[in-house]
C-alpha cells in the first residue's frame, strides 16, 4: 500500500507539472497533422470597419503608474476614435483621479467605496457598449499592436475571449522571486499556446485579455480570480479562449518573496474557489476536451498535486527504512538534492543572489506550499474586497 501511494503521488506530481505538457504537445501535433493550424482571419482592409474597443483599467491607488500607463495607451496602434480608454478607480484615496483628470482621452468611473476589483468590474461593464472590451492592469505595458492582434483573433466566431501573453521583465538586479516568476511564466505561456491550439486556453490572466461584451456575465463580488472566472464562464457557454502571444503585457517581477507570497496565496485560494464554481466544466460527457484540459492544467495543480508533493517525503522515508529496494534509496537522494537546492534558493533570496540552479526549485516549492496557505485563507472566508493586500512589483 505504501509503495502504491508513493508511485501514485510521484505520478500525480510529474503529470501535473511536466507530463501534461508532454501529452498536450503530442495531441497538438496530431491535431495539426489532421486539421492543420487554426487560421486567424485578417482584419478588414478598411479601418473604418474595425470594431470599436474599450480598454478597461481597474485601478486602486495607482498614482505612481498613471502617467506611464496613459503614455502606453496612447502608443497603441488602433484607428483613431475606435479605441476608448476607461479607468475604474473605486475606493482610491491617493491622487489617481486627480492625475487622470488631466487626460481628456480617458474616462474615469469612480465611487468612494472600495468593494473590491470584481465589484468594480461588474459596475464598469454597465457603462461600456463597445462590442469588444480589453482588460489590462495599471502596472503593465502593452506592445503597440496588442489591441489589433486581439481584435483580429475575434474574427473566428468560436472565440469568445482572447488572452494575451504575460511577460515578466527580469533584470539582473531583480531577486530570486522575479527570476522564479519569470521562468514559471515562460513555461506557462507555452502550455497556454498549446491549450489554445488543441481547443481552448484554460483561463485568461488579468494583465491582458479581452471578451465580447455580449458574453460578459456579472460575477459574485467575493470571487478572488475574477479574470479566470470571467473567461472560463465564456468557455462554459460554448466558446473558446484564443491565446495570442503577439499581444503581450510586460511587467516587472514581484519586489520580494514576501510580496510574491501575497499573490500566490490569493491565486491558490482563488483556484480552489474556482474549482467549485466551474465544476460543470469538469463533466467529460458535456465537455470532453475542456474537462481534460481543466483537470490536467488547473485542478491538479490547485488541489491534489501539492498534497502529493508533500506526501512523497514521508512515504519515501518509510520505504527506505523498511529496505523496500534501491530505487527508493535513489528517489530519496533525489528528493534530498531537490530540497537542498530549494533551501539554497531561499538563502540566496536573503543574500540578494540569483542562480537558476537554485531559484527554479525554490520557486516550485514556494508555489506549492502556498497552496496550503491559500486553503487556510479560504477557510477563514477572506473576501475579494479589502482582505487581500496588493503585491508590490519591482520598480521599472
Amino acid at each position: 500500500m505504501v509503495k502504491l501511494l508513493f508511485w501514485a503521488s510521484l505520478g500525480l506530481v510529474f503529470y501535473a507539472f511536466l507530463g501534461y505538457g508532454v501529452v498536450l504537445r503530442a495531441l497538438v501535433a496530431l491535431r495539426r497533422a489532421v486539421c492543420g493550424r487554426r487560421p486567424t482571419p485578417p482584419l478588414p482592409a478598411d479601418e473604418d470597419q474595425w470594431p470599436e474597443v474599450t480598454l478597461l483599467i481597474c485601478a486602486w491607488n495607482e498614482e505612481a503608474e498613471v502617467e506611464r500607463k496613459m503614455r502606453n495607451c496612447r502608443e497603441l496602434r488602433y484607428p483613431a476614435g475606435r479605441l476608448h480608454t476607461v479607468w475604474c478607480t473605486d475606493g482610491s484615496t491617493d491622487h489617481t483621479n486627480a492625475l487622470l483628470a488631466a487626460y481628456a482621452d480617458a474616462r474615469v468611473l469612480f465611487e468612494p467605496e472600495r468593494r473590491g476589483k470584481t465589484a468594480a468590474l461588474n459596475r464598469a461593464m454597465t457603462f461600456i457598449t463597445t462590442p469588444i472590451v480589453v482588460f489590462t492592469d495599471a502596472n503593465t505595458q502593452l506592445n503597440a499592436d496588442a489591441v489589433r492582434e486581439i481584435v483580429a483573433a475575434f474574427g473566428d466566431p468560436t472565440v469568445g475571449c482572447v488572452s494575451g501573453e504575460k511577460r515578466i521583465a527580469v533584470r539582473a538586479a531583480d531577486g530570486v522571486a522575479a527570476g522564479g516568476e519569470g521562468a514559471y511564466w515562460r513555461y506557462e505561456s507555452t502550455l497556454k499556446r498549446w491549450d489554445s491550439e488543441l481547443c481552448s486556453t484554460m483561463g485568461a490572466a488579468g494583465e491582458l485579455f479581452a471578451v465580447r461584451r455580449e458574453l460578459f456575465r456579472p460575477m459574485d463580488v467575493n470571487m478572488l480570480l475574477d479574470d479566470f472566472i470571467m473567461s472560463m464562464l465564456i468557455v462554459m457557454d460554448g466558446y473558446r479562449i484564443a491565446y495570442v502571444p503577439t499581444a503581450y503585457a510586460t511587467e516587472t517581477g514581484s519586489a520580494s518573496l514576501a510580496e510574491e507570497r501575497k499573490r500566490k496565496r490569493r491565486i491558490a485560494a482563488g483556484g480552489l474557489q474556482s474549482i467549485w464554481r466551474l465544476r460543470r466544466l469538469m463533466n467529460p460527457l458535456r465537455h470532453p476536451v475542456v474537462s481534460f484540459q481543466m483537470v490536467s492544467h488547473r485542478v491538479l495543480r490547485w488541489s491534489v498535486a501539492p498534497v502529493a508533493l508533500v506526501a512523497l517525503v514521508p512515504l519515501n522515508v518509510w520505504l527506505v527504512a523498511v529496505r523496500a529496494g534501491w530505487v527508493y534509496d535513489v528517489a530519496l537522494a533525489c528528493q534530498a538534492l531537490f530540497y537542498a537546492l530549494a533551501a539554497m534558493g531561499f538563502a540566496d533570496e536573503r543574500r540578494g543572489r540569483k542562480r537558476a540552479l537554485t531559484y527554479i526549485p525554490m520557486y516550485f516549492l514556494f508555489m506549492n506550499l502556498n497552496v496550503f496557505a491559500g486553503i487556510r485563507y479560504l477557510w477563514r472566508k477572506q473576501s475579494g474586497t479589502g482582505a487581500w493586500e496588493r503585491a508590490r512589483r519591482a520598480r521599472p
